[in-house]
C-alpha cells in the first residue's frame, strides 16, 4: 500500500460528517482510536434515523395506516439492502436484524444448537475467539452434553490450519469462528474453514462484527451457513445486529424468542410462526436503527469498502511501525499484510494497559485497554491485557503520531 492510496481517500472531507471528532477535551483535539468497539456515527445516518422519527415514526407489521405502511416499507427495505451489502442473494428471507451479533450468535446457538446438539457432538472453535461466541456455545454445550475444543493460535497470531484439520472431524456439528480478530487484528482464512466443515458435514458460523465494516464482505463467495454483524461498528447506530443465514437452514430452525409479529396464528392450544426473517424478530424491532443502518450501508459502499480497507490497513501498518522502533512495546498479532486487519494490539513494557489508557486519555487519545472479551486469548499469551489501538476510515497519520507521543508521556511518567 502507498501513500497515495491513503490520499485517495479524502479523510479531511469524510471528517466532516462526524462532528464528534471536532471535540476537544481539557483544550486538546480528541483522537479516537477505539473503532474496534464502536466506530462514529456518520452525519447521513443520524440524518435518516431523524428523518423517521420526524416524518413517519410508526410500528411496522400493524398498521392500516399511512404512516405505518411507510416504515414498514422502509424496514422491509433496510433488510434487502444489508443483505445485498453483504451478498446474500435471498434478500430479507437470509437477513435477521438483531441487537447486536451477540444476540445473532445466541439466536443460532438456542434456535439450532439447542435442538440439533447432543453427547457425541463437537463445536469447533478458535483460540481468538469473542466471548460472543466462545461463552455461548461453551453453555450450549454444557446443556446439551456436546463438547467444544478450540482450533490453536501459532506464534504469529494466525489460526494453526494445520490443527483446525485436526480439530473439524465427522463428529464436529458447527464450526465458529471470528472472520478478523478484535484482538490481534488477524484476517482468519474464513473460507478455507467453511470448507473443512463442509467436508465433515458441519455447519459453519461465521463472526464478522470487524469485517463487515471495513472490507468487502461476500456470504455466498465464503459460503458461510451463518454470518453476524453489527451496526454500530459500521458508522452506523447501536442497538442493531445482523445475522445472515442460509434460507434453507432458518426455514428448518425454530424461534427462541416469543410473542407478537413472529406469529401466524394463536389460539389457546398452539401458535403457529411467521415467514422469516419475521419470525425471529418478535416484539417491535429496532426500526429506526433499521433506517440508520441502510443509510450507513449506502454511505460505506458510495466511498469503497476496498478504499476503506486499504486506508485501514496502511494506518495500522504505520502505527505497527512507529510501535515497533520503539524497543519496548510488545505488538500482539501477524506483521502487517493480507492477514491483518486495521488495529493494533500491544503493552508497553512495565506499564499496565488499563494504566496506559488512562494516560492517552489525559492527552485526549482514546484507546481500548482490558481482555477485550477473549480473556483466554489473553491467557495464551500470557498477559492480562493489552491496549488496543483501532483505526477507522476518519483516522489520520497524524492521530497515529499523537498516540506514539502519548505512549511516550507514559513511559517518561513510569521511568
Amino acid at each position: 500500500m502507498s501513500q497515495q492510496n491513503l490520499e485517495s481517500l479524502d479523510v479531511e472531507r469524510l471528517r466532516e460528517d462526524f462532528p464528534i471528532l471536532e471535540r476537544e477535551l481539557d483544550g486538546k483535539p480528541l483522537v479516537y482510536l477505539d473503532n474496534a468497539a464502536t466506530t462514529q456515527t456518520a452525519d447521513p445516518v443520524v440524518d435518516a434515523m431523524s428523518d423517521y422519527y420526524r416524518r413517519y415514526n410508526a410500528n411496522v407489521h400493524r398498521g392500516i395506516h399511512h404512516l405505518s405502511q411507510e416504515a414498514s416499507i422502509a424496514y422491509e427495505e433496510a433488510h434487502d439492502r444489508v443483505a445485498e451489502f453483504v451478498g446474500a442473494s435471498g434478500g430479507r428471507e437470509e437477513m435477521i436484524f438483531t441487537k447486536n451479533t451477540t444476540e445473532s450468535e445466541n439466536l443460532v446457538a438456542y434456535a439450532w444448537g439447542m435442538r440439533e446438539l447432543g453427547p457425541g457432538d463437537e463445536v469447533v472453535l478458535t483460540e481468538m475467539e469473542h466471548h460472543a461466541s466462545l461463552v455461548t456455545w461453551q453453555q450450549i454445550a454444557e446443556r446439551t452434553g456436546a463438547d467444544c475444543t478450540y482450533i490453536q493460535i501459532d506464534e504469529t497470531g494466525r489460526l494453526d490450519m494445520d490443527h483446525a484439520r485436526e480439530c473439524i472431524t465427522d463428529d464436529t456439528a458447527m464450526v465458529s469462528a471470528v472472520h478478523v480478530s478484535n484482538t490481534l487484528g488477524t484476517v482468519n482464512p474464513v473460507s478455507e474453514l467453511v470448507d473443512i466443515a463442509h467436508d465433515h458435514d458441519a455447519l459453519a458460523f461465521i463472526d464478522g462484527a470487524q469485517a463487515v465494516p471495513n472490507r468487502p464482505v461476500d456470504v455466498e463467495a465464503i459460503d458461510a451457513d451463518f454470518y453476524a454483524f453489527s451496526g454500530h461498528k459500521m458508522a452506523g447506530p447501536t442497538g442493531i445486529g445482523c445475522l445472515y443465514g442460509k434460507a434453507h437452514l432458518l426455514e428448518e430452525m425454530e424461534p427462541y424468542l416469543y410473542g407478537g409479529g413472529m406469529i401466524r396464528k394463536v389460539t389457546f392450544e398452539e401458535s403457529t410462526w411467521g415467514d422469516v426473517p419475521w419470525k425471529f424478530e418478535p416484539g417491535t424491532p429496532p426500526i429506526a436503527e433499521a433506517v440508520g443502518l441502510h443509510a450507513a450501508v449506502d454511505y460505506l459502499e458510495e466511498i469503497g469498502m476496498d478504499r476503506i480497507r486499504d486506508h485501514e490497513e496502511e494506518l495500522a501498518e504505520y502505527a505497527y511501525e512507529r510501535l515497533a522502533a520503539e524497543g519496548d512495546i510488545e505488538i500482539y498479532g501477524p506483521e502487517p499484510g493480507p492477514d491483518r486487519s486495521g488495529l493494533v494490539g500491544f503493552n508497553l513494557e512495565s506499564v499496565h494497559a488499563h494504566d496506559l489508557a488512562s494516560i492517552m486519555n489525559d492527552h485526549a487519545v482514546a484507546i481500548r485497554a482490558g481482555d477485550h472479551c477473549t480473556q483466554p486469548l489473553h491467557d495464551r499469551l500470557g498477559v492480562a491485557a493489552s491496549a488496543r489501538a483501532s483505526f477507522y476510515l476518519y483516522n489520520t497519520r497524524e492521530e497515529v503520531d499523537a498516540l506514539v507521543d502519548a505512549i511516550d508521556s507514559a513511559r517518561q511518567l513510569f521511568a
